[in-house]
Protein backbone atom coordinates (compact mmCIF):
# COMPACT_ATOMS: atom_id res chain seq x y z
CA UNK A 1 0.00 0.00 0.00
CA UNK A 2 1.14 3.08 -1.12
CA UNK A 3 1.36 6.19 1.79
CA UNK A 4 0.18 10.02 0.53
CA UNK A 5 1.37 12.72 1.36
CA UNK A 6 -0.95 13.53 3.86
CA UNK A 7 -0.64 9.68 5.31
CA UNK A 8 3.22 11.09 5.79
CA UNK A 9 1.67 13.60 7.79
CA UNK A 10 -0.76 11.51 10.07
CA UNK A 11 2.24 9.33 10.82
CA UNK A 12 4.15 12.15 12.40
CA UNK A 13 0.62 13.31 14.54
CA UNK A 14 0.08 9.89 15.54
CA UNK A 15 3.70 8.24 16.14
CA UNK A 16 6.18 11.81 15.98
CA UNK A 17 5.53 11.90 20.27
CA UNK A 18 7.47 8.69 20.36
CA UNK A 19 11.08 8.76 21.94
CA UNK A 20 13.98 8.09 19.54
CA UNK A 21 15.37 5.01 20.98
CA UNK A 22 16.94 6.22 23.83
CA UNK A 23 18.45 9.71 23.08
CA UNK A 24 16.72 12.85 24.14
CA UNK A 25 14.38 13.60 21.13
CA UNK A 26 11.32 12.43 20.35
CA UNK A 27 11.03 10.56 16.07
CA UNK A 28 9.33 14.01 15.15
CA UNK A 29 12.24 16.15 16.29
CA UNK A 30 14.62 13.87 15.33
CA UNK A 31 13.23 13.95 11.52
CA UNK A 32 13.13 17.90 11.21
CA UNK A 33 16.80 17.98 12.98
CA UNK A 34 17.75 15.60 10.21
CA UNK A 35 15.74 17.76 7.32
CA UNK A 36 17.10 21.48 8.93
CA UNK A 37 20.70 19.30 9.05
CA UNK A 38 20.52 18.63 5.25
CA UNK A 39 18.97 22.20 4.24
CA UNK A 40 21.31 23.68 6.33
CA UNK A 41 24.36 21.86 4.57
CA UNK A 42 22.80 22.96 0.93
CA UNK A 43 21.46 19.61 0.41
CA UNK A 44 18.96 19.25 -2.54
CA UNK A 45 15.34 19.11 -1.50
CA UNK A 46 15.40 14.82 -2.50
CA UNK A 47 18.02 15.13 -0.17
CA UNK A 48 16.18 16.40 2.54
CA UNK A 49 13.35 14.92 2.07
CA UNK A 50 15.24 11.91 2.33
CA UNK A 51 16.49 13.32 5.53
CA UNK A 52 13.33 14.20 6.78
CA UNK A 53 11.68 10.49 5.77
CA UNK A 54 14.58 8.24 7.17
CA UNK A 55 13.54 6.49 9.96
CA UNK A 56 9.66 6.82 8.76
CA UNK A 57 10.30 3.05 9.23
CA UNK A 58 10.30 2.69 12.91
CA UNK A 59 6.83 4.57 12.85
CA UNK A 60 5.19 1.88 10.59
CA UNK A 61 6.77 -1.15 12.14
CA UNK A 62 6.31 -0.23 15.69
CA UNK A 63 8.66 -2.18 17.90
CA UNK A 64 8.26 -0.21 21.19
CA UNK A 65 10.87 2.56 22.56
CA UNK A 66 14.88 1.25 22.15
CA UNK A 67 14.17 -2.09 20.29
CA UNK A 68 17.84 -2.77 19.88
CA UNK A 69 18.12 -3.03 23.80
CA UNK A 70 15.86 -6.17 23.32
CA UNK A 71 18.12 -7.58 20.29
CA UNK A 72 16.19 -6.20 17.94
CA UNK A 73 16.87 -5.15 14.20
CA UNK A 74 13.82 -3.92 12.64
CA UNK A 75 15.29 -2.91 9.15
CA UNK A 76 13.37 0.35 8.98
CA UNK A 77 15.47 1.49 6.45
CA UNK A 78 13.45 -0.80 4.10
CA UNK A 79 10.08 -1.25 5.92
CA UNK A 80 9.14 2.12 4.60
CA UNK A 81 10.55 1.44 0.99
CA UNK A 82 7.41 -0.17 -0.63
CA UNK A 83 5.15 2.73 0.75
CA UNK A 84 7.61 5.66 -0.45
CA UNK A 85 8.04 4.01 -3.68
CA UNK A 86 5.03 5.32 -5.45
CA UNK A 87 5.52 8.56 -4.07
CA UNK A 88 9.10 9.38 -4.75
CA UNK A 89 11.96 8.96 -6.76
CA UNK A 90 15.45 6.99 -6.44
CA UNK A 91 17.07 10.21 -4.87
CA UNK A 92 14.94 9.87 -1.97
CA UNK A 93 14.58 6.34 -1.75
CA UNK A 94 18.44 5.15 -2.03
CA UNK A 95 19.73 7.38 0.58
CA UNK A 96 17.28 5.97 2.94
CA UNK A 97 17.78 2.98 2.26
CA UNK A 98 21.40 3.00 2.55
CA UNK A 99 21.76 5.13 5.47
CA UNK A 100 22.10 2.11 7.74
CA UNK A 101 24.84 0.89 5.54
CA UNK A 102 26.34 4.42 5.46
CA UNK A 103 27.16 4.19 9.47
CA UNK A 104 28.81 0.80 8.63
CA UNK A 105 30.70 2.12 6.46
CA UNK A 106 32.01 5.34 7.84
CA UNK A 107 32.96 2.90 11.03
CA UNK A 108 35.15 1.25 9.00
CA UNK A 109 37.05 4.06 7.16
CA UNK A 110 36.83 7.16 9.40
CA UNK A 111 39.16 5.83 12.59
CA UNK A 112 37.15 8.89 14.66
CA UNK A 113 33.21 7.59 13.40
CA UNK A 114 32.42 5.11 16.16
CA UNK A 115 33.79 6.81 19.03
CA UNK A 116 31.13 9.23 18.14
CA UNK A 117 28.37 6.64 17.92
CA UNK A 118 25.61 7.26 20.49
CA UNK A 119 24.86 4.38 22.92
CA UNK A 120 22.03 2.91 21.09
CA UNK A 121 23.43 3.49 17.71
CA UNK A 122 26.56 1.41 18.78
CA UNK A 123 24.03 -0.96 19.88
CA UNK A 124 22.09 -1.32 16.83
CA UNK A 125 25.42 -1.83 14.58
CA UNK A 126 26.10 -4.64 16.17
CA UNK A 127 22.25 -6.01 14.79
CA UNK A 128 23.30 -4.54 11.44
CA UNK A 129 25.93 -6.47 10.72
CA UNK A 130 28.57 -4.74 12.57
CA UNK A 131 31.49 -2.97 11.02
CA UNK A 132 32.49 -3.58 7.39
CA UNK A 133 35.33 -4.81 6.36
CA UNK A 134 37.51 -2.75 3.66
CA UNK A 135 35.95 -4.66 0.70
CA UNK A 136 32.46 -4.19 1.78
CA UNK A 137 33.03 -0.77 2.29
CA UNK A 138 35.11 0.10 -1.09
CA UNK A 139 31.84 -1.84 -2.14
CA UNK A 140 29.29 0.29 -0.69
CA UNK A 141 31.00 3.81 -1.30
CA UNK A 142 30.92 2.60 -5.33
CA UNK A 143 27.28 2.44 -5.28
CA UNK A 144 25.27 5.35 -6.81
CA UNK A 145 23.93 7.60 -3.74
CA UNK A 146 26.29 6.28 -1.39
CA UNK A 147 27.62 9.86 -0.72
CA UNK A 148 24.15 11.03 -0.31
CA UNK A 149 23.69 8.05 2.52
CA UNK A 150 27.03 9.09 4.12
CA UNK A 151 25.57 12.80 4.59
CA UNK A 152 22.03 11.46 5.46
CA UNK A 153 24.53 9.59 8.49
CA UNK A 154 26.43 12.11 9.38
CA UNK A 155 23.16 14.37 10.10
CA UNK A 156 21.33 11.71 11.56
CA UNK A 157 24.40 11.32 14.18
CA UNK A 158 23.74 14.79 14.73
CA UNK A 159 19.56 15.03 15.19
CA UNK A 160 19.44 13.95 18.49
CA UNK A 161 19.59 17.59 20.28
CA UNK A 162 16.37 18.20 22.57
CA UNK A 163 17.15 21.85 22.48
CA UNK A 164 17.41 22.65 18.42
CA UNK A 165 14.98 24.83 16.93
CA UNK A 166 13.64 23.88 13.12
CA UNK A 167 11.56 24.63 10.93
CA UNK A 168 7.87 22.58 11.23
CA UNK A 169 6.98 19.54 9.75
CA UNK A 170 4.28 21.97 7.22
CA UNK A 171 8.21 23.43 6.04
CA UNK A 172 9.07 19.57 4.83
CA UNK A 173 6.14 18.43 3.66
CA UNK A 174 5.56 21.09 1.25
CA UNK A 175 9.42 20.29 -0.30
CA UNK A 176 8.21 16.73 -0.44
CA UNK A 177 5.23 17.84 -2.11
CA UNK A 178 7.78 19.22 -4.52
CA UNK A 179 9.74 16.43 -5.44
CA UNK A 180 7.09 13.50 -4.88
CA UNK A 181 5.97 11.96 -8.47
CA UNK A 182 2.55 11.65 -8.06
CA UNK A 183 0.59 14.89 -6.26
CA UNK A 184 -1.10 12.48 -3.68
Amino acid sequence: MALSLDDIRRLFGKHGSIAYSGEPVTQLQHALQSAALAEEAGASRELVVAALLHDLGHLLNLQGETPSKRGIDDLHQYYALPFLRPLFSDAVLEPIRQHVDAKRCLCAIDPLYHARLSADSVRSLQLQGGVFDDEAAQAFLAKPYANDAIALRRWDDEAKDAHRVTPGLPHFMEMAADVALSRS
